[in-house]
């Protein structure tokens, strides 16, 4: 039979829908953001960009995240997390919506690295990490990779879905059909953080030693601040040097451009269980030796990419998809639940909002470099060495973090 004490630590019917609300929310606006890896070649087609022309408004996107990080995380601290997300849905469905009229390269930028960026900041990992890290305690782990799987579901499903829209009602008909969903969706994603549930363990009074409160200014002062910045910062120029550019790579070698994204998108699904997997696996074994392992296979299937020579290597294909596809995000939760065990309290939403500024600096670098490495050189063998390079560098950094902080 359970005691007392046990039983407040389990979270609440109220808190697994609060988690099931966050992942659905995170999964929308991560599907929608996604999707401008197929959407960059119609525009190469239609418009007659670059590469690197046509990664730009993916690259701002990421520099835009960054930098709006901060504010993102600062506001769900003070206005909470249903507001943020009506705000968010909001902002996507007009960027949505202005996008299928677009005609200028400046538009795209604007509307997809600014209005719909902010937007998905809105639905994402700022919002409802502190959430969940708050009402799932022992538990984050676990708790933080369901939510973070979200976004490797919504980058499965957003390759064959946004292929599918685009063939049958070009990219202006599929964003038009996009915002329409969005504008359904946004009330009832927010009705569900109406209300706050009860964090285990409080309601009890239990007699606990209470964790020291951080501020953004102490955080910042010491080392694993840092540490965790250039951790996020490499992880995002590994994925990204690759991610943006895996539909074209394909294509450029000769595969069918549905096959293709079939492929990479059922290589992504993986990584759905794959993110639950580790990140739960990091309350287990730790949170180094978890990212350790996904940092790894990542780097195995990006060597798989770089030996795939013709279309008829199907099987390096897959072996790319599925290994690179079954890790993309796989270190977030664990990255993400070492920031909330070093730094907890009421400002984490700030204290994570600056150091995912390192994700989107990685980001922007990494997407929009690969598409100039390609201009240059005809080819993304450059990016995917670049890539595996920037993975060591992060995974080095984030073993770092496993001696105690002083």
């Amino acid at each position: 039979m359970p005691t007392k004490a046990g039983t407040a630590d389990r979270p609440s019917r109220q808190a697994w829908l609060m988690l099931a609300g966050a992942f659905a929310a995170f999964t929308v606006g991560a599907s929608l953001m996604h999707s401008y890896t197929v959407f960059l070649l119609a525009f190469v087609a239609d418009f007659g960009w670059s590469r690197a022309e046509s990664s730009l408004a993916y690259s701002v996107g990421q520099l835009v995240g960054g930098a709006s990080s901060p504010l993102v995380g600062g506001l769900v601290d003070r206005v909470g997390a249903r507001r943020c997300v009506l705000l968010g849905g909001c902002l996507l469905t007009l960027g949505l919506l202005g996008s299928a009229f677009a005609s200028e390269l400046w538009q795209v930028v604007f509307l997809y690295g600014v209005v719909m960026t902010i937007g998905a900041n809105c639905l994402g990992l700022l919002v409802f990490v502190p959430l969940v890290s708050r009402i799932f305690h022992r538990r984050r782990g676990m708790a933080v990779s369901v939510l973070q799987s979200a976004n490797a579901f919504g980058r499965a499903l957003s390759a064959p879905t946004s292929q599918m829209l685009i063939s049958g009602l070009g990219w202006r008909g599929a964003y038009l059909a996009t915002a329409a969903a969005m504008a359904v969706l946004v009330l009832p994603l927010a009705a569900i953080f109406r209300r706050s549930p009860e964090i285990p363990g409080a309601a009890d009074g239990a007699a606990t030693a209470a964790p020291r409160n951080w501020t953004l200014a102490e955080a910042i002062r010491t080392r694993a601040f840092w540490l965790l910045f250039l951790v996020y910062m490499c992880t995002s120029i590994g994925s990204f040097l690759v991610s943006l550019h895996q539909i074209a790579f394909a294509v450029d070698i000769g595969f069918d451009p549905l096959y293709a994204a079939s492929v990479l998108g059922m290589g992504a699904f993986l990584a759905f269980p794959g993110v639950i997997l580790t990140g739960t696996l990091s309350d287990h074994i730790g949170r180094e030796a978890s990212a350790l392992l996904t940092y790894g296979i990542s780097i195995l299937g990006v060597v798989c990419a770089l030996l795939i020579t013709s279309p008829d290597q199907h099987l390096l294909l897959w072996l790319h998809g599925c290994g690179f596809g079954l890790t993309w995000g796989a270190r977030g939760p664990a990255i993400t639940a070492k920031t909330a065990d070093l730094f907890p309290g009421p400002r984490l939403g700030t204290i994570l909002g600056v150091i995912t500024i390192g994700s989107g600096l990685g980001a922007a670098i990494g997407s929009w470099a690969a598409g100039w490495i390609f201009d240059v050189t005809a080819s993304y063998r450059i990016a995917f060495l670049l890539s595996i390079a920037a993975y060591a560098t992060g995974s080095v950094a984030f073993w770092a973090l496993r001696r105690p902080m002083r």
